[in-house]
Parts: C-alpha cells; sequence; structure tokens
C-alpha cells in the first residue's frame, strides 16, 4: 500500500500538535509538526539579533541552519538546531512570533518546503501547520481543518505553558494569538486558510477526547 499523508492545519493553539500525535499513534503513522520547523528557524533569526520580518536579514541566516527533525524512542518529535536540541525552548510566546514573521518569508518557506514533502515521500504521516493542505501536500489522503474560539485557544496555551513552568500573563498571550490570527491570515504567501477540499472541526465545545473521536471517525471515512 502506497503511503498515506493526513493534512491538519488550523491557527494556534487549536489543538494541532496534540490530537495530530494522537491520530499518528492511533493509526500508527509518522507525527510531522511542521510549526516547530518555522519556530526553529524563528529561534536562530532572533538568537542572531535579526528583524524577523526583515527578509534579506533572515534569508542570509539560513545557510548557517540546520534544521533536523528526530523521534524518541517513544516516536516523540524533537527538534535539533546545528544539532542543539530546541524542543522547549521553540514554545515561547516570543518564539511563536517570530515564527509567523519567518514563515510569511517566501526564502524561508522554499528552505522547508523540501524537508515537509520528503517526509510524506518516506512514510505515511499525520502532518500539522497552516498551509499542508492547501500548499505543502495538496494530494494528501484528509484535510480537516482544525479551530477553535481565539480566547478558547488561548487559555489552552496559557494552560500548557504553565505546566511547563513559564509564568505569563493571559491577556498577554491572547494579545499575541489573535496578533499571530491576524499575521497567518492575511500574509501574501500561503495565508492561513482551509482548502477548498478540507472539512471544518470546531474544538471550541469538545474536550482532547472527544475532539479525537471526531478526527478519528472521519478519518476511517474518508480511508
Amino acid at each position: 500500500m502506497s503511503n498515506i499523508a493526513i493534512a491538519i492545519d488550523g491557527p494556534s493553539g487549536a489543538g494541532k500538535s496534540t490530537l495530530a500525535r494522537m491520530v499518528a499513534r492511533h493509526f500508527g503513522f509518522i507525527y510531522v509538526d511542521t510549526g516547530a520547523l518555522y519556530r526553529t528557524v524563528g529561534l536562530y533569526a532572533l538568537r542572531r539579533g535579526a528583524d524577523t520580518k526583515d527578509a534579506a536579514a533572515v534569508g542570509a541566516l539560513l545557510p548557517e541552519i540546520s534544521v533536523e527533525m528526530r523521534y524518541d524512542g517513544e516516536g516523540v518529535q524533537r527538534m535539533y538546531l546545528n544539532g542543539e536540541d530546541v524542543s522547549e525552548l521553540i514554545r515561547t510566546p516570543e518564539v511563536s512570533m517570530a515564527a509567523s514573521n519567518v514563515s510569511a518569508l517566501p526564502a524561508v518557506r522554499a528552505f522547508l518546503l523540501d524537508t515537509q514533502r520528503d517526509m510524506a515521500k518516506k512514510y505515511s504521516v499525520v502532518m500539522d501547520g497552516r498551509d499542508i493542505g492547501t500548499v505543502v501536500l495538496p494530494e494528501a489522503k484528509v484535510k480537516i481543518f482544525l479551530t477553535a474560539s481565539s480566547r478558547e485557544r488561548a487559555r489552552r496555551r496559557w494552560l500548557e505553558l504553565r505546566e511547563k513552568g513559564v509564568e505569563t500573563d493571559f491577556d498577554e498571550v491572547l494579545r499575541d494569538m489573535e496578533l499571530r490570527d491576524k499575521n497567518d491570515s492575511q500574509r501574501d504567501i500561503a495565508p492561513l486558510k482551509p482548502a477548498g477540499d478540507a472539512v471544518t472541526l470546531d474544538t471550541t465545545e469538545h474536550d482532547l477526547q472527544g475532539s479525537f473521536e471526531l478526527i478519528r471517525a472521519l478519518i476511517e471515512e474518508r480511508m
């Protein structure tokens, strides 16, 4: 049987990563968090003091960057920047905004596109991001656009950060979330939007298990 690709797109904090991991584990597929790729590039740009909206400045850094996905013994994706495990460092609000900025740059998208597509060539994957169904894997077997209200998504992200020991203000997380939504949906290159043949699922009123059951049933129907 040929490899199967499942694309899960949606705004920040919609639960894409957690649900995509659950789906991948359930079906025995490889999970690919593409947002982590952009976060890793964003982290490097911040470390170098570059303006993450400046295409020339960020583009000049790309030859210095080695981004690698590895998987630990439990199949959890880990991100490496020039050999350093940055999996936790890329989850801060500051890096989230940097990721949103660099993901709007054509040079960065081109830099990471082959990495994403190569994973789908090698394995059956569940891939999440902003433009998987529209740009990266337009031929994906199943396309899902996962969303929730901005306040609910901010609440989830705020709780996630607190669990990791990162103290931050809820209102700040909400402002960052809404700003990133605006940036992602209005950018010229691969804006955040559902693919024409994607199924939109709003998880605002669903808990994690309920959301998973909705997605699982949809995938089984499509497959």
